[in-house]
């Protein structure tokens, strides 16, 4: 491998957070043992009412900012104070595979000009096994913020970064587009998610009406339409 290839990106993590006091400690260290060297982490809080926001305060007073709630605002606000020439995107119940910053530099240093990590999920059945599996197929109906988004501030910049009327499916809009560029690269290694929505509301109800909603954004419908469904049938 050459130096080129171990060289690494200057990346800034980008974490929006609503009312996660349980899982933020964990996180934080999780995200800190994870990474081969320090980066720029930013925690945007959505207007958290249960002591998030108190505890980053306390411990990560730094880079902790405050905005009206909604991922998509959340995310294009750490976009705009972030400080690197890369992005990062993930989830606070997510958890990282070892490395996973030495993956996306050599990613993107190989050509990726996008991409994320394949899915896992941290209590299992079959069905949920079978899902994570497909998450190795580089295809949108594949995608989903839960498997992470790394990409260049300027491609952000170029799409206006994630579009605030999606309340559901801001991420995929955006990955999308990027699509359009090419070079999105699906890494090899996994990256662990929380399996608690689809225990709470059926494993197997849940898949398919994440999936209609997949389906539905990549045929075309609009911010509306996905948010009305997502009311109706997830809780």
């Amino acid at each position: 491998m050459t130096g080129a290839l171990t060289k690494p990106i200057e990346l800034s993590l980008i974490v929006p957070v609503l009312n996660e006091i349980r899982l933020l400690p964990d996180f934080m260290v999780s995200l800190q043992q994870q990474w081969s060297q320090p980066h720029e982490v930013l925690m945007i809080d959505g207007g958290s009412s249960d002591g998030s926001w108190e505890w980053l305060q306390t411990h990560w007073k730094k880079n902790s900012y405050q905005t009206p709630a909604g991922r998509a605002q959340q995310m294009n606000f750490g976009a705009q104070h972030a400080t690197q020439k890369w992005l990062y995107f993930l989830h606070i119940d997510s958890r990282l595979p070892k490395n996973f910053d030495r993956m996306i530099s050599e990613a993107i240093h190989s050509g990726a000009r996008s991409g994320c990590f394949r899915l896992k999920f941290n209590q299992t059945n079959w069905l949920l096994r079978r899902a994570a599996a497909g998450s190795k197929w580089n295809h949108l109906l594949c995608r989903g913020g839960d498997q992470s988004l790394f990409l260049s501030k300027k491609d952000f910049d170029r799409f206006h970064g994630y579009d605030s009327r999606y309340t559901v499916c801001e991420d995929l809009n955006l990955i999308k587009k990027l699509y359009t560029l090419g070079n999105f690269k699906v890494l090899p290694a996994h990256i662990l998610t929380s399996s608690r929505r689809f225990y709470h509301n059926g494993v197997a109800r849940l898949l398919f009406h994440f999936g209609m909603i997949h389906l539905s954004h990549w045929l075309g419908a609009g911010p509306d339409f996905l948010y009305r469904y997502y009311l109706r049938f997830v809780r």
